[in-house]
């Protein structure tokens, strides 16, 4: 389903500022994978899912998905088969447009289309089906502006637009650290409802460590651009949060990093 073969990654290279963000990464998702990615800040985390998204192009190595080598493919070249939800509630949407503009433009990705947004009784039933399924009340307040939205709304809509379409794959990224604890809940359960029902193939970046085990069937430590630690779906069963700390802890300097406790 999704096959990344040695893939790395530098900014700013041959100068003072150069970075190596990703190292000869090597990842294969079967279909309906849940890959949780745990990491301190600059493990390389984002840079993953921009590379696989198509927003970043890698400098070498391929990512495949369904078998297809889009390497070099642009971003909107990738939206028809990737589906993205990001930490901002407020990306991933457009505000001035309705829910239901929202709804259409995100089940008209990658489809051709004119200038119209496609909306139509049928389709505006099937958008409210869909929203009722969340349990927010959105079906009766379609006409509305997503910008009158909460920050856990949003993220439920965003969740919603990303999978509705069943992309080959979907990216969360920290989609629910922006969030209070009770909205954060809240997404993680639509989240894994929703990957769920759709088998989605699924990565979610994520700094909570309990939260990365709890969530998914596999887990992927990065750090310095590379996969450190990987525990498969029998060895996720049995991981505790101390578990994960002692493999961080490994690491050279790692004990006083503080961001995977959050």
């Amino acid at each position: 389903m999704l096959k990344i073969d040695s893939i790395s990654k530098t900014f700013f290279a041959g100068t003072a500022n150069e970075r190596k963000a990703l190292v000869d990464v090597s990842l294969h998702l079967n279909p309906g994978d849940f890959v949780t990615v745990i990491g301190s800040n600059g493990a390389g985390k984002s840079t993953l899912l921009n590379s696989i998204s198509g927003r970043l192009i890698v400098d070498s190595g391929t990512i495949s998905i369904e078998g297809k080598n889009v390497s070099r493919q642009p971003e909107h070249k990738r939206a028809k088969v990737v589906g993205r939800v990001f930490q901002d509630p407020m990306a991933g949407t457009a505000p001035n447009l309705t829910i239901e503009e929202n709804l259409s433009l995100a089940y008209l990705r990658g489809k051709g289309r004119g200038l119209s947004l496609g909306l139509n009784s049928k389709r505006r039933a099937f958008f409210r089906e869909q929203l009722a399924s969340l349990e927010l009340g959105l079906e009766d307040r379609m006409g509305s502006k997503v910008g009158l939205l909460s920050g856990g709304q949003r993220q439920a809509l965003s969740l919603l637009m990303a999978g509705f379409t069943n992309p080959d794959v979907m990216l969360l990224d920290e989609h629910t650290a922006a969030l209070d604890p009770q909205r954060a809940e809240l997404v993680t359960t639509l989240t894994e409802r929703i990957v769920s029902q759709g088998n989605l193939t699924t990565l979610m970046v994520t700094h909570n460590m309990a939260q990365a085990i709890q969530v998914g069937n596999r887990l992927i430590m990065m750090h310095d651009g590379k996969i450190i630690y990987e525990a498969s779906e029998e060895q996720k069963q049995k991981l505790t949060v101390q578990d994960l700390m002692s493999e961080f802890a490994k690491i050279k300097g790692g004990t006083s990093d503080r961001t995977l406790l959050q």
